[in-house]
């Protein structure tokens, strides 16, 4: 099935004691707008949670594979697809890895047609080995809470100690 249309849809999800977009910048406090105190939740980390649920899902195994995932080294996949493709000897040239018009075309079709991600979201896959760039079909902008919520900080304490050692420093 392909998109020939454009649409607009809406996500609504519930969270309810929990951070769904901690802010590293603010301690992983939830992310806040400043001026209304609504929650935040960017399109990055919304991202995140469609492909974990295509990769849990579907087995992360194409055409269902993910290409943005967690200790993933891009260019590996991007050398995989080269191979693939029958342009090794181009992974060998001195030519910065860029590869031929017609080798890069072959490469990005090979990533649409084997990772989920690249064809929904849309990839810049020219980072060392060049396979290209797609602009995909499905964009998603922030989230924002329907109330203002509030960001509290909590701490977990235990009365006990794991060793003799910090026995003895109390």
């Amino acid at each position: 099935m392909s998109l020939n249309n454009r649409y607009d849809f809406v996500l609504v999800f519930d969270v309810r004691d929990g951070n769904p977009n901690g802010d590293p910048d603010a301690g992983n406090l939830p992310r806040l707008d400043a001026e209304s105190g609504h929650g935040l939740v960017t399109d990055v980390s919304l991202k995140r949670k469609v492909r974990n649920f295509v990769g849990l899902v579907k087995g992360e195994t194409p055409p269902f594979d993910i290409y943005v995932k967690e200790k993933a080294v891009l260019n590996q996949t991007h050398e995989k697809a080269y191979v693939a493709v029958g342009a090794e000897e181009e992974l060998k040239s001195d030519k910065k890895r860029k590869g031929s018009g017609d080798t890069v075309d072959k490469a990005r079709q090979w990533m649409c047609a084997n990772f989920f991600d690249v064809r929904t979201f849309g990839a810049v896959m020219s980072t060392g080995v060049n396979c290209g760039q797609v602009r995909g079909p499905v964009q998603l902008t922030f989230a924002r809470s329907v109330d203002p919520i509030i960001a509290q900080e909590h701490s977990i304490t235990r009365m006990a100690v794991a060793t003799e050692a910090a026995a003895e420093k109390q």
